[in-house]
């Protein structure tokens, strides 16, 4: 069945390109989805959130986290046109979308760092 909501063959290729520094991206990555997740709830000026979700949006997209990337595009695009209980509602939806996908990246990293 194919994962719609990662693209293994993107973190395979992660980790055949970083080598040792794998483990290191993914904390990375894991670190700065959590303060973008914090700037998106913190924020309500549409411009900052639009910059906000681009580039959680480029970071989902090189960690293969697709539907991640996907609903950051959403408010990336929309953030100016939609209301404040729509952006709530997006912000909530990438809010659960990282919680869905994170134990995958913990898991990549605990299998990087044992092998």
């Amino acid at each position: 069945m194919a994962d719609t909501h990662i693209d293994r063959e993107a973190l395979s290729v992660l980790r055949e390109v970083m080598e040792d520094g794998y483990p290191e991206l993914l904390d990375t990555f894991l670190a700065d989805s959590e303060s973008r997740l914090d700037e998106l709830r913190n924020t309500a000026d549409a411009k900052a959130l639009s910059e906000v979700a681009h580039s959680f949006k480029g970071s989902a997209s090189n960690m293969g986290a697709v539907r991640l990337a996907a609903l950051c595009q959403e408010l990336e695009s929309d953030a100016k046109d939609k209301s404040p209980e729509d952006i709530t509602r997006l912000v909530a939806a990438i809010r659960g979308e990282f919680d869905d996908v994170r134990p995958v990246y913990e898991d990549e990293r605990q299998h990087a760092l044992t092998h």
